[in-house]
């Protein structure tokens, strides 16, 4: 019964490496504590699992939503391979991930250009991207599936987007689970410019700066409480700008990545393009772009400083509890699956929504 789980393996592994050859010593006080490339999964901190950055150029819509494109050479069901800019992921017809389940974490997904289509276990359904934030706890356990629809029969449909894997402390990992939208039209964005008229643009989808005001997180989320530092960040830097990104609490685990662009620099230091940066929390970062300008994600947050029992779809605190999630889920389903395919895609026509699960709609067009 666990078949969708054990087809999402690929993105949901768990990767904590630590190469102590790769660290960086906090020589003259240096602010970075070390640099690594990034893979398909990047690595992070407590209270982070992980985080995936998918870039996709989608060709063409056919009539179901899928590429108008050849399929041969892929390995369907599997497809992790960027074959001609583009992956089905999990996807037979439509790219993406059919129903899969999860217990005891909070999924983030970060829609830069692209739409997502949701269906879960709950009734709870929704259309999102083009710069929306979906917010996830799924608590004690839920199914859902997130499909990419090629909507554009006669343009490409290209797509990019993060997802973040938040964990839940103990108290939290069997709460109701649900999701929260954060729409692209409200999520605070906060311009800066240097002495030279260049521009620094953050997108703030956690984590006040100058406070400005928020969105609310999901309520049992452990961003939910300012106390535990929370930060997720989309800078966007112009060519050859400066911006200083003002120093936090001593006890928070701070890592840039940087993901688009060359030539950055923090505090002085070079970061390579493609990589992530740990950096000492407590001190101010000067960051500067190169001529290509610069992306970077920031992911920040104190430590849970739990046990982490992770084992596909199920992130706990002990053995126990994750072969209790999984004598759960054959018993129970979360729920079972209300729609009539697990790669389930809304019809084309619709536009942006979210159905929740206590049967609030919000269209957005």
């Amino acid at each position: 019964m666990l078949a969708s789980a054990a087809l999402a393996m690929p993105l949901l592994g768990l990767a904590k490496v630590f190469n102590k050859n790769e660290s960086m010593e906090n020589e003259n006080h240096s602010a970075v504590k070390n640099i690594k490339a990034l893979g398909f999964q990047w690595e992070t901190s407590d209270p982070f699992l992980f985080c995936v950055h998918h870039e996709d150029k989608y060709p063409r819509g056919n009539s179901v939503c899928g590429p108008n494109s050849s399929l041969e050479g892929r390995h369907i069901g599997q497809d992790f391979i960027l074959k001609d800019g583009w992956r089905m992921y999990h996807g037979d017809t439509v790219p993406g991930f059919p129903g899969h389940p999860h217990r005891g974490f909070e999924t983030i997904t970060v829609v830069k250009e692209g739409m997502v289509d949701h269906a879960d276990s709950l009734g709870a359904a929704g259309r999102y991207g083009n710069g929306d934030v979906q917010w996830m706890t799924a608590g004690k356990g839920v199914q859902h599936s997130e499909m990419f629809p090629l909507l554009s029969q006669d343009k490409e449909n290209p797509m990019e987007l993060f997802q973040i894997w938040l964990n839940l402390p103990k108290k939290s990992k069997m709460v109701p689970a649900n999701f929260t939208m954060l729409w692209s039209e409200s999520i605070p964005r906060k311009n800066f410019k240097d002495t030279n008229g260049n521009k620094t643009e953050i997108e703030i989808i956690a984590g006040p700066i100058e406070q400005e005001k928020l969105l609310s997180p999901p309520p049992d989320s452990w961003a939910s409480d300012p106390a535990n530092n929370v930060a997720i960040w989309n800078i966007k830097m112009e060519a050859n700008a400066e911006w200083t990104m003002s120093k936090t609490s001593a006890g928070a685990n701070r890592t840039l990545y940087f993901y688009e662009g060359k030539g950055l620099s923090i505090n002085g230091i070079a970061i390579a393009d493609y990589h992530a940066a740990e950096v000492l929390p407590d001190q101010d970062l000067i960051l500067r772009s190169g001529p290509s300008g610069a992306k970077i994600l920031v992911l920040q947050g104190n430590p849970i400083a739990e046990p982490v029992v992770q084992h596909g779809p199920f992130v706990m605190n002990t053995k126990e509890e994750i072969s209790q999630a999984f004598n759960d889920y054959h018993l129970t389903q979360f729920g079972g699956w209300p729609w009539p395919k697990r790669d389930q895609v809304h019809d084309r026509s619709k536009g942006r929504f979210a159905k929740y699960v206590d049967g609030r709609l919000e269209e957005k067009g």
